[in-house]
């Protein structure tokens, strides 16, 4: 009879140390085999075969083979859907439980209930633990039980609670002696998957303490190296939350409440999953964008006219990342000066975005469109030129990714924000009172578009 072996899932944990779940599988059990699934239910729907996250991942996953290697265990990796591969390995292993980390969002919510069904039809045990975030799902409630829906005093009793509560790390790495010890499995290639390799560069998983000193003042300065640029570690879990978190309780406060708002949306997410497609204020849903595609393509391709609003879709369209404040224009450029539906940027964001997570994509879209939760008052708008002033008074990011702003190359500013501004207030007024909308080509907006 086959030996009885456990699995460890890898989804958004791809590290072996300060791993929760990798921590207690390793800890009560001898036999450990980690696994990595490659959905293709995910890999079919990215259009881009230069998906720099596929290839993040590949890389990632050889690192791991790496050290792996060297504790006499291997990871195994399928290419399918999650539950073809279970019954795979259900039918090649004697296996007796499966460890993983929680994840939030509502298609793994979903996914994790048809493996966990699955394994316990097969008599296995599905075990999960919380990984990602500092706290999850009710560990920060109002004192009525009721989830909170604005962040600041979601953040006080944030705080509160972690000064209760010590936190604990998991040092999965004292335990690889608990690993299944077999000889090295192929992992597959990126060409195997279907994928190219791309020119991503993986920014360091360290941060200074200097650089978080700075955070406060530097962040929002994008020709400034002022930001963590963890965000992408993050997301896949190639560093641990937890030594983050002590990171920034030592060293700056404003990093910590960035990594407050990254709870704060995972709990708005696990709570309201409806936001995943609509409105978290669903009166939002009622209003009528204009939705031109001509004028979503240039602000796609970064040929706005506005210089700090095309440096930023440039910068994400040549390399996956783009600075947070610039985040924040060039989302509310879209929303509020073309009156084009926020869901139609938050999908361009997550097809380019090397750190795309659901949660922080729609909340900052939600946010800049009004419709969140403490979501900005759809009555502020910001003005890209002033913005501009403000935050690259020197045209320093602005040269570096729009070279031709300046000559007669570049082109005028397809909208006039004035007016744009007063038209999004008066689309915004009249479909949140009820009144009767008028369909989008109906709306007169001949002083818009230059």
């Amino acid at each position: 009879m086959k030996e009885k072996i456990t699995l460890f899932w890898f989804r958004r944990d791809l590290r072996l140390n300060d791993n929760a779940a990798l921590y207690y599988a390793l800890k009560q059990n001898a036999t450990v085999l980690p696994i990595f699934i490659y959905d293709t239910e995910i890999l079919q729907k990215l259009e881009d075969k230069h998906d720099r996250r596929v290839d993040f991942i590949s890389q990632t996953l050889a690192q791991l083979q790496h050290e792996l290697q060297i504790c006499n265990s291997s990871l195994k990796v399928l290419h399918t859907d999650p539950l073809s591969a279970f019954k795979q390995l259900v039918r090649e292993h004697n296996l007796s439980k499966v460890y993983a980390n929680h994840d939030y969002e509502p298609a793994a919510v979903q996914r994790d209930k048809l493996i966990g069904e699955f394994l316990l039809e097969n008599g296995i045990q599905f075990i999960t633990y919380k990984d990602q975030c500092v706290f999850e799902k009710n560990e920060v409630l109002k004192d009525d039980g009721k989830p909170y829906t604005v962040f600041t005093p979601y953040s006080v009793k944030w705080k509160k609670a972690l000064q209760l509560s010590a936190t604990k790390n998991f040092p999965s790495e004292s335990l690889f002696s608990n690993f299944l010890k077999i000889s090295p499995v192929p992992l597959p290639t990126l060409s195997e998957l279907g994928f190219k390799k791309t020119d991503l560069i993986i920014p360091k998983k360290q941060v200074t303490n200097v650089l978080l000193q700075n955070y406060k003042n530097a962040r929002d300065y994008p020709a400034l190296h002022g930001t963590s640029h963890l965000s992408i570690h993050l997301r896949f879990g190639t560093i641990s939350i937890r030594r983050a978190l002590q990171q920034a309780s030592l060293t700056s406060e404003t990093w910590l409440n960035e990594l407050i708002w990254r709870d704060f949306y995972m709990m708005i997410l696990w709570h309201f999953p409806h936001v995943a497609t609509g409105a978290f204020k669903k009166q939002y849903d009622r209003i009528e964008w204009r939705n031109n595609e001509t004028e979503f393509e240039k602000w796609r391709e970064g040929k706005t006219g506005f210089p700090i609003v095309d440096a930023g879709m440039r910068e994400l369209n040549t390399t996956g990342f783009m600075h947070n404040r610039v985040r924040m224009i060039v989302s509310s450029f879209l929303v509020k000066d073309l009156l084009i539906d926020w869901r139609w940027g938050e999908a361009y964001f997550a097809q380019k975005l090397n750190d795309f997570d659901l949660s922080a994509n729609n909340g900052g879209w939600q946010w800049a469109a009004g419709s969140g939760c403490d979501a900005a008052p759809y009555f502020r708008i910001f003005n890209p030129t002033e913005q501009q002033k403000k935050f690259d008074p020197n045209f320093e990011y602005i040269k570096k990714w729009v070279p031709e702003f300046g000559t007669p190359f570049y082109p005028s500013a397809m909208v006039n924000h004035a007016a744009a501004r007063i038209k999004t207030l008066e689309v915004y007024k009249r479909d949140l009172n009820g009144e009767t909308a008028r369909l989008p080509n109906q709306l007169n907006y001949p002083d818009l578009i230059q």
